[in-house]
């Protein structure tokens, strides 16, 4: 499957980072070493690059969670949950000046968090305006999608993705390793996605632009596989890619 979504955990108190730590790893994602103040967490999220934050809101230091929320929305554009046991009016008026995708009180359980975590994902995507992807829990964010199989969000990278195939109503994203199956039409799948990197050959597939090993009179070459070639595709293939 593909990558797993990479969490990233801003918290203090060590021990609650542990246990935070300990759920997401069961619950099937990747964690981050765990960034106690708002110094390591800046320094946290700009060499691992997670993919979703769980801030909590009081930190050591002059900064809180709160100051460390701005800038990872300004900065990096990455979604974030507030994680606090203090939920009084005034904290979560000023949380909420940052508009969070999500909230958790202290304490939780692993459920509660899972459900976050899902929401957090739905309503980022939603907020995003070159990225509204949201197909049966399907979600575009950044530089990958994020496809929900049971009760897991597996992300896949573009970059991984050799090509995609209509099949009724449902679309067969391919990747290097496996096939997973969405439902979806396929044009309203790949109108989400950037035509700089997905361009649709026949009526029943897209390709990946980066991944094209061959094109022939009737065919493209994609990763090893044969993708039909519409006449009227490959004409614009062709301009596309600035073949003459």
């Amino acid at each position: 499957m593909g990558q797993p979504i990479k969490i990233g955990i801003v918290e203090d108190e060590m021990i609650i980072a542990e246990g935070i730590s300990n759920a997401l790893q069961q619950l099937g994602y990747a964690v981050t070493e765990p960034a106690c103040t708002y110094s390591e967490a800046l320094v946290m999220v700009a060499e691992e690059k997670p993919d979703l934050i769980l801030i909590d809101i009081t930190l050591g230091g002059s900064k809180d969670g709160i100051d460390l929320a701005y800038v990872i929305k300004q900065q990096f554009n990455i979604p974030f949950i507030f994680l606090s046991a203090n939920s009084d009016a005034a904290t979560v008026a000023r949380a909420k000046e940052t508009e969070p995708p999500a909230y958790l009180v202290k304490p939780f359980n692993k459920e509660e968090l899972y459900t976050s975590i899902e929401i957090c994902l739905h309503n980022f995507s939603k907020q995003q305006d070159s990225l509204q992807l949201q197909i049966d829990g399907n979600y575009v964010v950044q530089d990958a999608v994020f496809i929900k199989e049971g009760n897991y969000f597996h992300k896949i990278l573009f970059k991984d993705i050799l090509y995609l195939e209509s099949e009724h109503v449902y679309v067969n994203v391919h990747t290097a390793s496996r096939k997973i199956l969405v439902r979806a039409a396929l044009q309203h799948y790949i109108s989400n996605f950037s035509d700089k990197i997905f361009f649709r050959v026949h009526r029943s597939y897209a390709i990946n632009l980066q991944h094209i090993d061959t094109i022939n009179t009737e065919y493209v070459i994609v990763g090893g596989n044969k993708i039909p070639l519409s006449k009227h595709s490959k004409a614009e293939l062709l301009e596309k890619l600035n073949i003459r």
